[in-house]
C-alpha cells in the first residue's frame, strides 16, 4: 500500500489517498473504498485482500489520516458533495465502489444522488438507517477497551488488528489513540450523532446502481436486521450474510467479503 495526496479545486482541500492493487495493476478494475468511522485500520486486512484483484483506491476522509478540510463540512450533504468531488478528481473508470459501516452510508447517498455515475455498489454493514426496535448501539460513548467485542466476533484478534499487537492498556497507546480518535470521530460524529438518520431512508429509492449488501452475522453494533431494510428499500439488490463476522467485516473475513464481490460483480 501506499500514499499520495490530491488537492480538490475551488477549496484547496488536500486529501491522502491509499492505493494498492496486483502486479499489473494497470489493467485492474477499478475499485473506490469508502472507510468507516474507524479510518484505515494498520496494514487494512480488507484493502489488501481487495487489492489482490482490484485497484484499490482509498481516500481518507478530511478529519482521518493527513485530510484536511474537515471545518468545511457540516451536514451530510456536504461530505457526499465532498465525496463525489474526490470521486471525479480521482479519474477513475466506472468503479466499483465499496464503502464500509459510515462509508457504506456515504456510498449510498452518492449512488442515490449522482445515481447515473455509480453503476456498481457494495455496502458492507452501512450506516445511515434507524429502526427504533433494534436501535444501533452508540460509538461515541464507547471507552477504547469496549471497541473490539463491539465490532469484531473474535474479539481478541479484533483487539490484535486495532492496536497491531500493542496492549490496550499501554499509556502510549491510550493517548495516540484518545488524540486521534477525537479527530475521527469529531468528523464522523457531524453525520452519525445522536444517530445515523439523515433522510437516507427516503433517498435509497433512487440507487439504480447493482447493489451488493455485505453482513456479519454476529455484527453486535450493527444489528442484521438492517440488511433487510437496505435490501428492501434498493431495488434489485443482493444480501450475502457471512458467519463469524461481526460489524468490521471486511477486516475480519476480507477474503469472504472479496468473494461475494468477485462472484457479484
Amino acid at each position: 500500500m501506499k500514499s499520495r495526496f490530491i488537492k480538490l479545486k475551488p477549496s484547496g482541500t488536500r486529501i491522502e489517498v491509499v492505493e494498492a492493487g496486483p502486479p499489473g495493476s494497470k489493467k485492474a478494475k477499478d475499485l473506490l473504498y469508502l472507510h468507516g468511522a474507524g479510518g484505515h485500520m494498520p496494514g487494512d486486512p480488507l484493502i489488501a485482500a481487495l487489492a489482490s484483484k482490484y485497484r484499490v483506491v482509498a481516500p481518507l476522509l478530511p478529519g482521518y489520516g493527513k485530510s484536511t478540510g474537515e471545518d468545511d463540512l457540516r451536514d451530510m450533504l456536504d461530505v457526499t458533495l465532498h465525496s463525489l468531488d474526490v470521486l471525479e478528481a480521482l479519474k477513475l473508470r466506472k468503479p466499483i465502489v465499496v464503502g464500509h459501516s459510515m462509508g457504506g452510508m456515504i456510498a449510498a447517498e452518492m449512488a442515490a444522488i449522482a445515481h447515473t455515475e455509480i453503476t456498481r455498489l457494495c455496502l458492507l454493514a452501512p450506516a445511515g438507517l434507524w429502526l427504533d426496535d433494534h436501535p444501533v448501539a452508540d460509538i461515541f460513548s464507547k471507552l477504547p477497551f469496549e471497541l473490539p467485542g463491539l465490532l469484531f466476533h473474535d474479539a481478541a484478534a479484533g483487539q490484535k488488528l486495532l492496536t497491531s499487537g500493542v496492549r490496550m492498556e499501554d499509556p502510549e497507546f491510550l493517548k495516540e489513540f484518545l488524540v486521534m480518535n477525537a479527530r475521527r470521530l469529531g468528523m464522523a460524529g457531524k453525520i452519525l450523532f445522536p444517530i445515523p438518520e439523515r433522510g437516507l431512508a427516503q433517498r435509497l429509492r433512487r440507487v439504480t446502481a447493482k447493489t451488493l449488501i455485505v453482513w456479519g452475522r454476529e455484527d453486535a453494533l450493527i444489528p442484521q436486521v438492517y440488511g433487510d431494510a437496505f435490501k428492501k428499500a434498493i431495488f434489485g439488490s443482493k444480501l450475502v450474510r457471512i458467519t463469524k463476522a461481526g460489524h468490521a467485516i471486511g477486516q475480519e473475513k476480507p477474503a469472504a467479503v472479496l468473494k461475494a464481490i468477485k462472484d457479484f460483480f
